[in-house]
């Protein structure tokens, strides 16, 4: 052979050695990539492989690229308070108030898991259309556990009330549903907001300082982030606010104290956005951005929501404020979360990939808004049983008022779009038949107290539906809520002027004839100025997308209004603490002793329903026991009907125990003439309070009160245990 083909034959065998080579390597999976290692194995690799550089470029929530690695961008910041939001079309529930007013956890984990499929969809189609955009991600910052302590607050709808066992028990519900149930991967990932004493004033948000003692902070601030902590949410984010004196973000009390070495979080914790900044530029407890930066992810911060800390992290290495291995801790909690969410796996191997277009805003997601906005509404007041409207009495409505035809006013902040919404005038439209007549007028708007419609049109009608009260830009966040008063928040809990003033006139116009006033709100209103003026009161909170259906089929009676304040509704703002003032005293219905409008709890119903023990609870119980008792329940009215049986606790003479407090609830349907039997377990355990003297949760001895209550005003029954 000559040297020339030699020479050939040794630089093929090169060439196809290098192709072989290059062939078995694409076909070697890194570890990393690996689904059959354990999570902390491929983090660990992942770990090892990243530049200090690209570590630092992942830790905010625009998440570079690492193209070598094949990691693509990510956008961490997702909205799904009551839906996925702002992310196109998503089917709309009510907003998080009016879902705790239902008091139906099961409804509220059948929804959010609705929501989860929704967002799963809609990143599977934009994944494959290579769309890495805001809000079509996976992971949510949602749900708003903060208690809504005063009803000025306007981001009070974001919650699920004033009582922290109803909150916790409602948030559970909602991360287990966004979550899903895989053994090895999650459906979306949620987040437990804001950690933690964080309501309000909305104005002075970004510098304020929430004083706060021990006991209510872990009696009724702390009680929802832990039980939400306990059943695995994996994400939790920090406040803008500081809590005595600490500012959330970067504070070793509640992030390194409480939240990681004393409940044991193994999920990432994520800055409220742009809360860092805050820390220096207003609240000026710190010199400048990089002594932030460092503080925050010793604190134990893993997620930005701004880009402070992918700017200034590095600089903190450099003074040596920071080290590498700081920066693999941050960054390892949320590798962590996209591993379980299953970013580096193949789709094939995640069921929730198998998602697409028919899984977004389908019929079955509908349904269950209109349910939930069903079960949502509370009825306040209903004269002589003038609800629900009988169609063959009535055969000419008047719709009128300024959110009758509002796409606002059904949709809340935080809220998705949807091609599939009805207004209230349309509900009651859709819902009449064609040998009806239905009118609408807007009848008045927020700000003119002499200038009205439609009064004229009302007094030909039969019966007359005002749809009255707020919208989302009069109460909010800060900067949504544009024409909110306090910069967001509510500075009255009256309704508009005009309102009141439209409602005298509509009365002065159609004596005698039925008025049903509807009131859209994300919070307690004061309705005594149009209680006179009108028969019926159905609050209807911002109801979503099939608010106007949901409406109709209370007002006709397909369904009986089975809604329950989770809020106190107050006579006035004078019999109220000061609104910065963080101490529970004189606040809710657990600690509020005077006479008020509605209490928490409330909501009437078209029929009546009776309660007796079936098995009372055991006269004496240990702290490791459960109280076990029955309560027997029986429809006595003549429509079926769903009831909400609530279980309150009255508290030993001790200094600082709350005048009652919900444990327990469970809703039941029973058709007319029907009874039910509800079984209640409550630990023992659950009754400990704060000792601030021992500084830890205790068990005091004495005489509870198991008390079973139609609302926290209304205590039917009541069981004396003693605890030893």
């Amino acid at each position: 052979m000559s040297k020339r083909n030699t020479l050939k034959k040794i630089i093929l065998i090169a060439v196809l050695g290098g192709f072989l080579a290059q062939n078995l390597l694409a076909q070697t999976i890194l570890p990393y990539k690996n689904p059959k290692l354990s999570t902390e194995a491929r983090v660990n690799d992942l770990l090892s492989r990243l530049t200090l550089e690209e570590k630092i470029g992942l830790i905010g929530y625009r998440s570079r690229a690492v193209e070598r690695l094949q990691i693509p961008a990510y956008n961490w910041w997702n909205e799904g308070l009551h839906g996925v939001a702002r992310a196109g079309k998503a089917t709309v529930f009510p907003q998080a108030i009016g879902m705790a007013a239902t008091f139906n956890p099961a409804l509220m984990q059948e929804s959010a898991n609705a929501i989860s499929t929704e967002a799963r969809a809609k990143y599977n189609l934009a994944v494959r259309q290579n769309r890495r955009l805001q809000y079509m991600g996976l992971t949510f910052w949602s749900p708003n556990i903060n208690i809504f302590r005063d009803p000025r607050w306007g981001r009070g709808q974001e919650t699920y009330g004033e009582d922290p066992f109803l909150t916790a028990t409602m948030g559970t519900a909602f991360i287990k549903g966004l979550q899903g149930n895989h053994k090895k991967y999650l459906k979306t990932s949620a987040a437990a907001k804001h950690f933690a004493v964080h309501s309000g004033p909305e104005k002075g948000r970004h510098e304020f300082n929430a004083i706060v003692d021990e006991k209510d902070l872990r009696e009724t601030y702390l009680y929802a982030f832990k039980k939400l902590v306990d059943a695995d949410v994996e994400s939790v984010m920090c406040g803008y606010n500081r809590l005595n004196d600490e500012p959330c973000c970067t504070s070793n009390t509640l992030l390194r104290r409480i939240l990681k070495d004393e409940w044991q979080f193994k999920g990432h914790v994520v800055t409220d956005c742009w809360a860092l900044e805050d820390i220096w530029a207003r609240h000026k407890v710190m010199n400048n951005s990089v002594e932030v930066t460092a503080a925050a992810i010793k604190a134990g911060i893993n997620l930005d929501c701004s880009n402070m800390l992918q700017d200034d992290a590095l600089k903190a290495v450099e003074q040596q404020l920071l080290t590498p291995a700081d920066i693999d801790g941050a960054l390892a909690g949320i590798l962590k979360t996209q591993f379980k969410l299953g970013f580096y796996d193949a789709p094939a191997l995640n069921p929730y990939s198998r998602y697409g277009a028919d899984s977004v805003a389908n019929q079955y997601h509908t349904g269950l808004a209109r349910k939930m906005a069903q079960q949502s509404m509370v009825l306040l007041k209903n004269t002589n049983n003038v609800l629900p409207l009988d169609q063959r009495k009535y055969g000419a409505y008047m719709v009128i008022g300024p959110n009758a035809a509002s796409f606002d006013a059904l949709l809340g902040n935080y809220h998705g779009v949807t091609d599939k919404a009805v207004t209230f005038v349309e509900g009651i439209t859709a819902a009449v038949d064609a040998g009806a007549r239905v009118e609408y007028d807007q009848g008045c708007d927020f700000s003119d107290t002499t200038h009205f419609g439609g009064i004229w049109a009302a007094s030909n009608a039969d019966v007359t539906i005002a749809v009255l009260g707020l919208t989302p830009v009069y109460e909010g966040e800060e900067g949504d809520a544009f024409l909110a008063e306090s910069g967001g928040d509510k500075s009255t809990i009256s309704l508009p002027a005009s309102q009141i003033a439209f409602v005298k006139a509509l009365r002065k116009g159609i004596p005698g004839k039925p008025i049903i006033a509807v009131v859209t709100t994300g919070s307690a209103v004061d309705v005594s100025a149009i209680d006179p003026y009108v028969d019926a009161i159905i609050y209807a909170w911002y109801p979503g997308e099939q608010g106007g259906t949901a409406l109709a089929d209370v007002v006709f009676g397909k369904v009986s209004p089975s809604g329950k304040l989770p809020l106190t509704f107050y006579k006035s703002l004078q019999d109220l603490p000061d609104y910065s003032s963080y101490a529970m005293k004189g606040r809710t219905y657990r600690y509020f002793g005077g006479a008020v409008q509605y209490p928490f709890g409330y909501g009437l119903s078209y029929t009546t329903f009776s309660r007796v023990w079936s098995k009372p609870p055991a006269a004496t119980v240990g702290e490791s026991d459960l109280i076990t008792f029955e309560v027997k329940v029986k429809n006595t009215g003549a429509f079926d009907g769903d009831e909400v049986v609530q279980i309150y606790v009255e508290y030993p003479a001790v200094e600082r125990m709350p005048l009652k407090e919900l444990k327990a609830f469970q809703r039941i349907s029973l058709k007319k003439g029907a009874e039910g039997t509800v079984r209640f377990s409550i630990p023992a355990a659950e009754l400990k309070k704060w000792d601030l003297t021992e500084n830890r949760w205790k068990l005091y001895p004495g005489e509870y009160r198991i008390c079973v209550g139609e609302n926290a005003g209304a205590l039917v029954l009541k069981s004396s245990v003693l605890v030893k």
